[in-house]
């Protein structure tokens, strides 16, 4: 398939700068596949919209605040690195602007430095030096990792907003965004509509948004992504297939984390590990049966992955109504629930 097929004209300023608050006040788009019929609703509604017995997956990973403001040394010129994934010993995997070369030494503050051992067309891998953990340089000097096209400088605000209620393991360097929506009161409000949550974890990397730059999308390779299902996770799926009801996936993660075990082990069961699975229009889906997600970038892996869930065509004519109803798009607009 050709990348050209997933575009579509697109108004800047439909791109949310924050979310709705509450966070479930944000609007909801319904699309029926097997009537192709569309329902305009908010998050709220959820507990309507579902049916008992059905199970919500949501994805429990946390956002680390690992962008970090530090200098070249000892030229003292401002850069900022985002500190992606912990490779054990204290080396990382960092994204970060510039001209650099390998010995290159980025300063944080007077307790942690970081020097580049690795920088080619894979990555940049740095080893830092500090008296104290990473996680702590984050914690006391970290921002959001805000997405790019959010064309403002992270708040204090972000901290929160930019974190789903039930995040629990850190990792991520994006949020899942279609669960930011929930509230402690609507996942009470779905409980007590008999429809079930489980969690399951994948930390959210530059795979999740690396460009797609071949014309044929076939030849675009995902970047691996960590991922863990739980005993209780993988048991809940398969108790809720046997008494007829639908797991509906909260976000892409979830549905490649599920996709990718079902496809490694041919059935539901407990798994960690890593995915770079890159669905596309034609792919056989054998776990989800509906999924909520944000509306998304053209031409990127998320929108090919929803595009194969719902079809091409069907998509198309979503967003544009979606469009032209102005609803708010990406990481902090507004969300779509395909059945």
């Amino acid at each position: 398939m050709q990348l050209s097929e997933f575009d579509f004209p697109f108004d800047p300023s439909l791109v949310a700068l924050e979310p709705v608050s509450p966070r479930d006040r944000a609007r909801l788009l319904v699309l029926s596949r097997a009537t192709q019929q569309r329902r305009h609703h908010h998050v709220a509604d959820l507990p309507e919209l579902l049916n008992r017995g059905d199970l919500l997956v949501v994805n429990d990973t946390k956002v680390l605040a690992a962008r970090v403001p530090g200098v070249k040394k000892p030229t003292g010129t401002p850069v900022e690195v985002l500190f992606v994934r912990d490779l054990g010993g204290n080396r990382w995997d960092i994204m970060v602007k510039g001209t650099f070369r390998v010995g290159q030494v980025i300063e944080f503050d007077q307790q942690c430095s970081a020097t580049i051992v690795k920088r080619d067309a894979t990555g940049t891998e740095v080893l830092v030096e500090s008296l104290v953990p990473v996680t702590r340089l984050f914690e006391e000097r970290g921002m959001m990792p805000l997405p790019p096209y959010i064309k403002r400088a992270p708040t204090q605000e972000d901290g929160t907003w930019y974190q789903t209620v039930f995040a629990k393991h850190g990792g991520a360097i994006a949020a899942p965004t279609a669960g930011l929506h929930f509230t402690e009161e609507l996942f009470k409000r779905l409980r007590e509509a008999g429809i079930n949550v489980a969690t399951i974890t994948l930390h959210v990397g530059p795979g999740t948004f690396k460009p797609v730059t071949t014309e044929r999308i076939e030849d675009h390779q995902m970047g691996r992504e960590v991922f863990h299902v739980s005993p209780e996770t993988a048991a809940m799926i398969t108790q809720t297939k046997r008494a007829g009801g639908r797991v509906v996936a909260v976000g892409t993660t979830v549905v490649r984390t599920l996709e990718t075990v079902m496809k490694e082990k041919n059935g539901m069961v407990p798994l960690s590990g890593e995915s770079r699975l890159f669905i596309t229009p034609g792919f056989e889906f054998k776990v989800v049966d509906a999924l909520m997600t944000n509306f998304h970038l053209p031409k990127t892996t998320l929108l090919m992955l929803v595009s194969a869930f719902a079809g091409i065509d069907s998509i198309r004519r979503v967003y544009e109504e979606a469009i032209s109803e102005r609803y708010r798009f990406y990481s902090y607009g507004d969300a779509m629930l395909i059945l």
